[in-house]
Parts: structure tokens; C-alpha cells; sequence
């Protein structure tokens, strides 16, 4: 095997999931600008947009994102059509 090809700072790092709140401990060796305390230890903070506790995949509720009013836009030439 290399020598020094491991990462010298792999440590415990919270991921805090935005959309929920929800926060697990994991390790990693990415750099986090923002720190939390768990269970009296302060770890490095990364914060996620989503997570598996709020993908819908996961958590089996899906979600509907109108964006600019596209579905009423889809209803209103679409929607009315008989077969």
C-alpha cells in the first residue's frame, strides 16, 4: 500500500438536513465553516438541502412543486379535453 494517502482530518461530523431539522452524526473529512454541540461534544456542522429522512423517495410522500404556475398552465389547455 501508499504511504499518506489517507486523510489526516477523518473525524465525527454532524449533518443537519434543513428541510426537517433533522441532524445525524457521521464521519467524514469534509471542511465545515459552522460547528453544533451534541451530547456535550462540539462537532464540525455540514448542512444539507435534503437528506433520506425528507427525500420523498425515502419517505414515501411526494410532493407537488408548482413552479411559475406550470400545472395550472397544463390544466388550462389540457385539462378540460374529453376523449
Amino acid at each position: 500500500m501508499k504511504k499518506d494517502i489517507q486523510p489526516s482530518n477523518y473525524r465525527p461530523v454532524a449533518f443537519k438536513d434543513l428541510s426537517n431539522g433533522d441532524v445525524f452524526v457521521s464521519r467524514s473529512c469534509a471542511d465545515a465553516k459552522d460547528t453544533i454541540e451534541i451530547d456535550g461534544e462540539t462537532l464540525p456542522l455540514i448542512k444539507l438541502e435534503i437528506s433520506n429522512t425528507s427525500h420523498p423517495f425515502y419517505t414515501g410522500k411526494q410532493k407537488l412543486v408548482d413552479t411559475a404556475g406550470m400545472v395550472d398552465k397544463f390544466n388550462s389547455r389540457y385539462g378540460a379535453r374529453k376523449k
